[in-house]
């Protein structure tokens, strides 16, 4: 396949700069364009801009994302900018006559007690987790979306699925960001600050699974190249772990020593969450980042933005 010009809708994110270097490092031309010159949201903009940057194809990216807190706490702008930023590219993808697109979601659309590993089929089985249905729904759009113009226009638009992701460029906004970013934080400030306790959210017993950023990028570089269906496709590390187990890797990681502290009060989430990735692996995509080594390299990428003047102040912007 020759050199190709592909939008990565939502590049400066964290999982659009991972798909953006993947794609450079093959020699493709990525297309960007930042929100203070395209608002994503804004129909028209989305649509000229696109018809004057032509595509071959297109890898979206772009969302509004964030932890329980931030879901729980914004439902409207959650549901709102996901479903006019969707509606936008991929509208305008179609009448920009872009016949690959690639749309990533997230495994929070499958039902909150789906059986374990969760299989593609498990979508609309079942009740969301309540925390985060709003931005569910907007992404369980999505995909109905790239569908539907697959059906009525015979676009080849597909959708990929990732589990829990990490890595450079993720937010560590305590009020924002998933349970890894968070928790690697609030070491880091308890180490630099001499505490000795870590409160963390819930029961410590959700089970989880993690995938690095860069394996998420190679994996949905691999389904453009080799990924046709109608239905959508998982991306997932294929293991899981507590997050009370993941709490003390990220302190072991960090060199925190104290106490970790957790907090039953707060929502535990969904009780587990592990996807089936075995429709990806049997394509032969595979991740390639364990888990420790993962989270050791994103400390060292998390410590290298820190203020210069001063290792335990805030990320610089």
């Amino acid at each position: 396949m020759g050199r190709q010009r592909i939008w990565v809708a939502g590049h400066k994110g964290m999982v659009g700069s991972a798909v953006t270097r993947c794609l450079e490092s093959r020699g493709d031309e990525v297309l960007k364009v930042d929100r203070s010159v395209v608002d994503l949201r804004d129909q028209r903009s989305v649509e000229l801009w696109l018809k004057q940057n032509r595509a071959d194809a297109i890898i979206f990216a772009a969302a509004k994302v964030g932890g329980i807190f931030a879901n729980d706490a914004f439902p409207a702008e959650f549901i709102y900018d996901n479903l006019a930023i969707e509606t936008n590219i991929i509208h305008s993808a179609h009448a920009a006559n872009v016949d690959r697109l690639v749309f990533l979601g997230s495994s929070c659309i499958y039902p909150k007690f789906a059986p374990q590993p969760i299989k593609e089929e498990a979508l609309l089985s079942g009740p969301l987790e309540p925390t985060n249905e709003w931005y569910a729904v907007a992404k369980i759009a999505g995909i109905k979306l790239c569908q539907a113009y697959r059906r009525q226009y015979g676009r080849r638009y597909i959708s990929v699925m990732p589990c829990n992701l990490y890595g450079p460029n993720d937010s560590f906004d305590l009020t924002t960001s998933h349970v890894l970013p968070a928790l690697m934080r609030k070491f880091h400030e308890a180490k630099c600050d001499g505490r000795r306790d870590v409160v963390v959210w819930g029961t410590g017993s959700p089970m989880r699974e993690f995938l690095h950023v860069d394996d998420l990028a190679k994996g949905v570089v691999f389904c453009m190249d080799h990924y046709d269906g109608y239905e959508h496709i998982n991306c997932g590390a294929g293991s899981e772990i507590a997050i009370r187990d993941l709490a003390e890797l990220i302190a072991c990681a960090v060199g925190f020593t104290g106490n970790i502290v957790f907090d039953s009060s707060k929502p535990d989430g969904t009780p587990r969450k592990l996807m089936d990735s075995s429709r990806i692996a049997k394509l032969g995509w595979r991740p390639q980042v364990a888990l420790k080594d993962g989270i050791a390299s994103t400390y060292k990428w998390y410590l290298e933005r820190l203020h210069q003047s001063d290792a335990c102040g805030a990320v610089a912007a």
